[in-house]
C-alpha cells in the first residue's frame, strides 16, 4: 500500500501540479527500507529523477558499494541529508529520505562552506522542497543523538506550512526478527518503551515463533553462543554493547595498525569497530562492520549498526542503562559518548533507551543479552524464560 501511494502520488504531481508528502511510520524490520529501495528502483526505471538519502554515512556508503558497485550511475542515486542546502525547488520527482528519525535541524556541519551556510535552512524544509513526492521512512524510537527530531509531528507541520497534501501508511508486519512480530512487542515491554509491563518471552512467543530470545552470564560465554549458532545454522553474528568504553585510535605496531582492545569486562577484552575513515588491516571500514565478515570479532556501538541487520544478535549493555528497584535508570556518568551526555535530564534517559533497542533489534533470527550490571542481569534472565 505504501509502495502504490507514492507512485500514485507522482502521478497526480504531474497531471495536477500538486505535492504530497508521504510518512510510513514502522518499527524495526517492518519493511522500511525494503520499500525505499523498491520505489528508488522502480522510478529510476521509469527516468523518474529520484534520490535515496539518509543521515547515516555507513547506511549510505553501504548502499553506495552494494547497490551500485557495477554502476556509477546508480552509485549517485544515494546522498545524505545535508547534501540539498542548494538545491533547487522540485529538481527531484521524489526524494526517499530512508532512517528519517535522523532528520537533524540544520544542514550545516564542520564541512559546509561559507555560501552554503548562507543559504542553508531547516534540514526539514530543505527536503520536502527538493522533490514534487517527499517520502520519510521513520521509527520515532530510534533517535539516538542530540538534534535529531525527524518525527511525525516535525514531518507534518513542515508539509502543511507549504500547502502539501500529507498521507500517512502505518506498517504493522515485521519481516527482520525471525517474522516474530512477538519479538518487537517483547523489546518494546522489556524497555519500557510502551505502557505495558516487561514480559517473559515465553509468554509472548508463539508456539511457532522460531525466533531465539536468550542470556549469557559473561561476555566470552556470549561470544561463544554468536559462534556456535553460526557453526550450527550458518548466518551472520555481530556483538554490539552501549557506549560505555573508551574508543581508542588504532596504534601502531611493527606488523601496521591494530585495534586497541578498549572493551574490557573482567578478563575479557574485544575492541569496537574501526573508527570511521581508518584503515586497520584485518578490520572491515566501519561502514562495512555489520556486512563484512571480518566484523565478528570487534563490537559495534549504534553508529555502525543501525539500519543494518545480521542473523545472530550480540548485546552487551553496559553500566549507562541498568534496572533499579523494577525500573530502568539511565547513568550520564558511565557514558562515554560526548554527544548524548550533553542531552538535558529528560532526553538523555530517552536516548540511551533507543540506543539499547536498536541493538537488540538487529538480529533475524536470535539475540543473546549480556549485561555487566549484576541485578540488570537478573532480570534479564527473569524476562527471557
Amino acid at each position: 500500500m505504501a509502495f502504490e501511494l507514492v507512485m500514485r502520488a507522482v502521478e497526480k504531481a504531474h497531471a495536477a501540479n500538486t505535492r504530497t508528502v508521504v510518512v510510513v511510520l514502522g518499527g524495526p524490520g517492518s519493511g522500511k527500507s525494503a520499500i525505499a529501495l523498491s520505489l528508488v528502483g522502480n522510478l529510476a526505471r521509469r527516468g523518474r529523477r529520484v534520490h535515496h538519502a539518509t543521515g547515516s554515512r555507513a547506511f549510505t556508503e553501504t548502499m553506495r558499494k552494494t547497490a551500485g558497485r557495477r554502476d556509477t550511475r546508480v552509485k549517485s542515486l544515494f546522498k545524505f541529508f545535508n547534501n540539498y542546502i542548494e538545491a533547487g525547488s522540485r529538481d527531484l520527482d521524489v526524494l526517499v529520505c530512508d532512517e528519517a528519525h535522523r532528520i537533524r535541524e540544520t544542514s550545516v556541519n564542520r564541512f559546509t562552506s561559507r555560501k552554503s551556510r548562507q543559504l542553508a535552512g531547516r534540514q526539514i524544509d530543505e527536503l520536502i522542497d527538493v522533490a514534487w513526492v517527499p517520502v520519510f521512512l521513520l521509527d520515532e524510537h530510534q533517535t539516538v543523538r542530540p538534534g535529531e527530531m525527524g518525527s511525525l509531528p516535525e514531518i507534518t507541520a513542515a508539509a502543511a506550512s507549504k500547502g502539501c497534501d500529507v498521507e500517512v501508511v502505518h506498517l504493522r508486519g515485521q519481516f527482520r526478527c525471525g517474522g516474530s512480530a512477538a519479538f518487537d512487542a517483547w523489546v518494546e515491554r522489556l524497555l519500557e518503551l510502551e505502557k505495558s509491563e516487561p514480559t517473559a518471552w515465553s509468554g509472548l512467543a508463539r508456539a511457532d515463533d522460531d525466533f531465539t530470545v536468550t542470556t549469557a552470564d559473561s561476555p566470552r560465554a556470549l561470544e561463544s553462543w554468536l559462534s556456535s549458532k553460526q557453526a550450527e545454522f550458518g548466518g551472520t553474528a555481530r556483538m554490539a554493547a552501549g557506549y560505555c568504553w573508551p574508543w581508542s585510535k588504532p596504534v601502531e605496531t611493527t606488523d601496521g595498525k591494530r585495534l586497541v582492545d578498549d572493551v574490557v569486562i573482567g578478563d575479557w577484552q574485544r575492541p569496537w569497530n574501526a573508527k570511521p575513515g581508518e584503515r586497520v588491516p584485518d578490520a572491515p571500514e566501519s561502514f562495512y562492520w555489520a556486512s563484512d565478515p571480518r566484523g565478528f570479532g570487534q563490537v559495534g556501538c549504534v553508529y555502525t549498526a543501525q539500519g543494518f541487520e545480521y542473523d545472530w544478535a550480540g548485546v552487551i549493555f553496559g553500566p549507562d542503562f541498568v534496572r533499579r528497584d523494577g525500573r530502568w535508570v539511565a547513568r550520564r556518568e558511565n557514558s562515554k559518548d560526548s554527544e548524548v551526555k550533553k542531552a538535558d535530564e529528560l532526553r538523555f534517559p530517552e536516548l540511551i533507551r533507543n540506543t539499547y533497542k536498536v541493538l537488540l533489534t538487529r538480529g533475524m533470527r536470535g539475540v543473546c543479552l549480556f549485561s555487566t550490571d549484576a541485578e540488570t542481569q537478573a532480570f534479564f534472565e527473569k524476562m527471557t524464560r
